[in-house]
């Protein structure tokens, strides 16, 4: 005998980091419940000033450059539920999840402790360390690469431990385009299939009738 579920399974959003040179997986950062809304601003990228050239009014230079606002709760209350199933929540709390997404924004200790030994020594380092290609998913439609440029964590409640168990993550992040990041690099791609699957997404809609605007046609 089989059951009918009642309701459809609910995809969850999340991050992805993967090595910025071969791609391979790192981590993933699944929410553990989705934002009420997803804030996204789009800048134009013209070519254009306000006071520019007039033959560079509708010209565009680039993607626009996209950021994406979002805050997220995260409740560790259902794991302290059964302590047993769950013994990193019961000692910890909700800081490995926090740590998590905190250290996205870090350089590894190893690479801050060779720079040191290396300042030492007298040597300079040449370029800084390099973070992992950070993803933004949000349904198979939205895939695109980022860089995270606001987080904030608010901690609301907190066991007898003083660990963290119940959170609200604030993240802003910038969409990495084709302006960003070079040809070769893996993000460079998904960036590409996501503004090929945004024409797809337009192409998809019926659009409108002139005389819904009041006008007869255009030419």
């Amino acid at each position: 005998m089989t059951t009918f579920p009642r309701s459809p399974r609910v995809l969850k959003g999340g991050l992805v980091l993967l090595d910025p040179v071969t791609g391979s997986l790192q981590r993933l950062i699944v929410l553990q419940y989705n934002p009420d809304t997803v804030t996204r601003t789009l800048q134009v990228q013209g070519a254009g000033g306000e006071s520019g050239d007039r033959s560079e009014a509708f010209r565009l230079k680039g993607p626009p450059v996209e950021t994406i606002k979002l805050d997220a709760e995260i409740d560790a209350a259902d794991q302290l539920e059964k302590p047993d199933a769950n013994k990193v929540v019961a000692s910890l709390g909700l800081q490995p999840h926090l740590a998590a997404l905190e250290t996205i924004l870090y350089p590894t200790a190893a690479h801050v402790r060779q720079a040191e030994s290396m300042a030492l020594q007298g040597a300079i380092e040449i370029a800084p360390a390099e973070s992992p290609l950070t993803v933004f998913v949000w349904s198979k439609n939205r895939v695109v690469p980022v860089r995270i440029t606001d987080f904030s964590i608010t901690e609301e409640a907190f066991d007898p431990q003083l660990n963290p168990t119940r959170a609200k993550v604030s993240l802003g992040m910038r969409v990495l385009s084709s302006n960003d990041l070079l040809p070769s690099h893996p993000g460079a791609s998904m960036f590409a299939a996501y503004h090929q699957q945004k024409e797809a997404l337009a192409a998809a809609w019926a659009g409108g009738l002139a005389s819904a605007l009041g006008v007869a046609k255009f030419q």
